[in-house]
């Protein structure tokens, strides 16, 4: 296996198309890196240049220790899965996986090792000699795979293998690769328009817009920070909500509702008092009052609405609601008895509140990382209720020493306390 690096690289067609912009990228040994973004965003093409396939206008790309620009695509040492399978439909799947290596004169003995060995790590050694015509689409793409895998390359490139794919048989193939991947050590660079794909597959994932890099990092660390609204809108589904509200003594104001910043995120927002934010919460975050259990304490955390739909999916519920003239969707657990129409009081998760630049969309700072499970491994933040509210802590927690006074919400015997991190 090796690594790739890609240092500021380019790729223009003619002067009036950027397809990608100084892209600088480090995939390790070994790694299962994930593009993804929009159709149009420069994935595939980046994908492109790596394999060879495409000609790199600007910037170095090495794979393993040589710098590859100039190397033609079969001396790169990789091999490539597209989207169309590519199949020879005259040859069996013994024929279609062993052609690569006939080409390269590879001796018989060891070409049927590797497909054999190839097929059982598959689970194809039952269709060795069947047509692809004979094959549904799932056994095509391990297929297809195995073709790669028996090339016994330094790097494996990956283009939207499953995007033809019905629903089911993606899971089971991103189940597939997933194992793959852990079975082979392989470093593998996966292009996907799907973030499930992206969330379930990638140790790291490269979010992309335009052409741009807009973040580099593990799944749950862009899940919990990401840094800019198009990451954070993007990574996740549904999608995360966002509100425009007024920043209000530490508070959003949305309308006539109001919910309390905490921590981290709280000593942020000192510097956009007065002026209007964009407040970013997840659907899986907020709650419903009235509604089941909900691990969300009462507090200054509420906004009001009215429904709009209601999608009953069985073991959960979506709403679309209208909150102050704007769209939020909320999951909630169960089956919720609800109407389009009716107004209904949200309860918002004060630990898991995003807030972003009106104008330049960047977020606003809610903490930094330190390890590889966003808030799960990142201490000190200060988004956490204190125990007496009977919710286990929601994300990082804070140690004593770092602790203050605690500030209350709201009065009444709805009460909740908010842990401050000081300055």
């Amino acid at each position: 296996m090796a690594e790739v690096i890609l240092e500021n690289i380019n790729k223009r067609y003619g002067t009036k198309h950027h397809a990608v912009k100084d892209f600088n990228l480090h995939i390790a040994d070994r790694e299962l890196m994930v593009f993804v973004g929009p159709s149009g965003c420069g994935k595939s093409t980046t994908l492109r240049m790596i394999a060879g396939l495409e000609d790199i206008s600007d910037g170095v790309l090495r794979i393993g220790d040589r710098v590859v620009n100039d190397v033609p695509p079969k001396d790169r040492d990789i091999a490539m899965v597209f989207q169309n399978y590519a199949l020879y439909p005259h040859m069996n799947v013994y024929e279609n996986m062993a052609f690569g290596l006939k080409l390269r004169k590879t001796p018989k003995a060891e070409i049927d090792q590797r497909v054999r060995d190839a097929a059982k790590i598959l689970q194809i050694e039952h269709l060795l000699g069947r047509k692809p015509k004979e094959l549904s689409g799932g056994q095509r793409q391990r297929v297809a795979m195995g073709r790669a895998i028996v090339r016994e390359p330094s790097v494996f490139l990956v283009d939207e293998p499953l995007s033809n794919l019905d629903a089911k048989l993606r899971v089971e193939m991103r189940s597939q690769i997933s194992q793959l991947h852990r079975r082979l050590g392989a470093t593998i660079v996966y292009v996907t328009h799907d973030q499930v794909e992206a969330m379930t597959l990638g140790n790291r994932i490269v979010v992309m817009r335009d052409g741009l890099i807009m973040q580099v990092d593990t799944p749950m660390n862009l899940y919990d920070f990401p840094q800019n609204k198009f990451v954070a809108g993007f990574i996740g589904s549904p999608s995360m909500n966002f509100l425009t509200a007024r920043v209000q003594g530490g508070e959003f104001v949305v309308g006539e509702s109001r919910v309390a910043a905490m921590g981290r995120l709280a000593q942020s927002l000192r510097a956009y008092e007065g002026k209007d934010v964009f407040l970013g919460i997840r659907p899986e975050h907020v709650g419903m009052i009235g509604h089941g259990q909900t691990d969300i304490p009462h507090g200054n955390n509420v906004l009001r609405g009215k429904v709009v739909v209601v999608e009953p999916l069985g073991a959960q519920t979506d709403l679309i609601i209208e909150v102050n003239g704007e769209s939020l969707t909320a999951k909630l657990e169960g089956q919720a008895a609800i109407e389009p129409g009716d107004n209904i009081e949200l309860l918002i998760d004060q630990t898991r509140l995003h807030a972003f630049d009106s104008t330049t969309e960047a977020a606003i700072d809610r903490g930094t990382p330190t390890g590889t499970r966003g808030q799960a491994d990142t201490l000190g933040l200060g988004y956490e209720y204190p125990a007496s509210s009977g919710m286990a802590a929601a994300a990082a927690s804070v140690p004593a020493a770092s602790m203050s006074a605690s500030t209350p919400l709201s009065s009444g015997p709805s009460t909740v306390t908010v842990v401050s991190v000081k300055d």
